[in-house]
């Protein structure tokens, strides 16, 4: 069967309201204690597999979790387990799940890479969770309380611990909220989410138990950051307009959830924020590309989706230069600069902006809208393939268009240097830095998008059409990434220098690295508009 869920991790501050309407006179609270099993290198756990033996009150229940759409959705078999037994087993320290079980069941593909009596004889219990469950069933209004055919969710709210399988003196705490579709519809199961989220401030996590667990394991705290995966993104030249636009933002959420969800949970590493704001930027780029391939898409998300990127670039920028850039120039002999106070100076951190409530509001909109039926749509009977030409030939244009801006800039600041050569003073070559890095933004801004657009609609064209044309945009894209990193950094470093004369070393370091990467840019951006395009 499929289980559908959405997991939150719940704020202190909350708490206390939140427990007043988890437990209610119906509600029921259960002891559980989970036996969770892996191989010692956690093969299940790399092929997205969650299995377990855990007891349930009175009951021992052996459960396996995977696939599924890797946000709300996963493959779940349970099978009951016979108490004697169990409890013998428990008594001779041998208590091992069952793989045979699995052989004709709905879960036997996600088992299909392992040799399941070679994979037996190396599982190992790598962990155990002590948690206090207490659940109550939620029916929607007008329904009847004895039919469980009606729209119905489980609440449960759990907490308590993870525990190491070998010294269990090694714990790491849970506490979250999950919300389970019993049955009805998904948009029952989103609005009670969403009243639950804006009342208590939830914030939404893709965490696992069994992914805590193997962290614990590996004396980590959080997983690693989660870049785009373009091999997930199931489309084909078939593909409806509505069907294309689910998948496409789909895609972009399984960069982007993980990320968040490390980010809630404490998370300060500069690669969860980084993808997390390249997520947020491909998705800001589908939702302005596509708009007209789905009616449900609210306007609203693009002024969430640019603030919070916004929100996060401000702080990633100025924090990388601090912890990164920095000591990178000190180790090229530059004296110190403390950029203590500037970092400390902005006000929304990454935390902040991925926890505030109209961003959470908007994930769990955008998780609603890609398990929508897209064949309700208007547009369900016209092919995504037909309308993408023209949409990648607008955005090729605006490249184009942008790039010749860039080159003007250029052009005019190099006849005015050659004019004003020995009168040129600091403030005119600010302002004139300042136009052309405006217009480098630009560009990378248009070049991102074409690269965005064009890898999203690639799986519709076929690799060997794409391929060549993908290779020169991302090549270029990255090439111009650095100069408006640098020109940022260089411009801090010219700002910080009035107040502190050891940032000149910094200023004059990335004007020198800029000047060599100048013609190797131009050289790049040619080979663009050289290729043949794949539409």
């Amino acid at each position: 069967m499929q289980e559908i869920e959405l997991k939150f991790l719940v704020p202190e501050l909350r708490l206390k309201g939140l427990m007043r309407q988890a437990k209610v006179k119906s509600s029921q609270v259960t002891q559980m204690a989970a036996h969770y099993y892996d191989t010692p290198d956690q093969q299940l756990a790399q092929a997205g597999i969650g299995l377990r033996i855990r007891r349930e009150g009175n009951t021992w229940v052996q459960t396996i979790k995977a696939g599924g759409d890797g946000i709300a959705a996963r493959l779940e078999h349970n099978l009951t387990l016979d108490n004697e037994q169990v409890q013998a087993m428990l008594d001779n320290n041998d208590l091992m799940p069952d793989l045979s079980i699995y052989k004709d069941t709905a879960i036997a593909p996600a088992l299909a890479d392992f040799k399941l009596k070679k994979l037996a004889k190396k599982l190992t219990r790598l962990y155990v969770t002590d948690v206090e469950r207490t659940t109550r069933l939620l029916i929607e209004a007008g329904s009847n309380e004895i039919d469980v055919s009606d729209n119905s969710i489980e609440v449960a709210y759990d907490h308590g611990e993870i525990i190491h399988g070998c010294d269990d003196t090694q714990r790491n705490v849970i506490q979250e909220i999950e919300f389970e579709l019993v049955s009805g519809d998904l948009d029952f199961l989103f609005a009670t989410a969403k009243v639950w989220c804006k009342r208590y401030k939830l914030c939404l996590s893709t965490v696992t138990k069994a992914e805590r667990g193997g962290l614990l394991i590996k004396g980590q705290h959080h997983s690693p950051a989660i870049s785009a995966n373009l091999s997930e993104l199931n489309i084909n030249k078939d593909s409806s307009m509505p069907t294309f636009l689910r998948a496409v933002v789909h895609n972009c959420l399984l960069q982007i959830l993980p990320n968040s969800s490390a980010i809630v949970d404490g998370s300060t590493d500069h690669e969860h924020v980084l993808q997390l704001y390249i997520g947020l930027c491909r998705l800001r780029t589908a939702l302005s590309a596509f708009a007209s391939f789905s009616d449900e898409v609210n306007p609203d998300w693009l002024l969430i989706i640019k603030q919070t990127a916004t929100l996060l670039s401000d702080y990633y920028d100025l924090s990388y230069l601090a912890t990164h850039i920095e000591p990178m120039l000190q180790q090229h002999g530059a004296p110190m600069v403390d950029w203590t106070t500037d970092v400390e100076a902005i006000k929304t951190t990454p935390i902040d902006a991925v926890s505030a409530n109209d961003f959470q509001l908007t994930l769990l909109e955008l998780i609603a809208f890609t398990m929508s039926d897209p064949s309700l749509e208007p547009q369900a009977d016209k092919t995504a393939l037909g309308h993408l030409t023209k949409i990648l030939s607008k955005q090729q244009a605006k490249f184009l268009k942008t790039e010749e801006r860039l080159n003007d800039v250029i052009n005019a600041n190099s006849d005015s240097d050659s004019l004003d050569s020995t009168s040129a003073d600091s403030k005119n070559l600010s302002l004139k830095n300042n136009d052309k890095y405006q217009a480098q933004q630009q560009l990378h801004y248009q070049l991102n998008n074409l690269r965005y657009i064009g890898e999203l609609s690639a799986p519709l064209y076929g690799k060997k059409k794409t391929k060549r044309w993908l290779k020169r945009v991302v090549k270029a894209q990255k090439l111009l990434g650095k100069q408006v990193d640098m020109t940022y950094y260089q411009q801090c470093y010219q700002y910080k220098a009035i107040t502190d004369p050891n940032a000149l070393y910094g200023t004059g370091w990335f004007a020198a690295n800029l000047k060599d990467d100048s013609k190797r840019l131009q050289k790049r951006l040619g080979r663009i508009q050289d290729c043949a395009t794949f539409w």
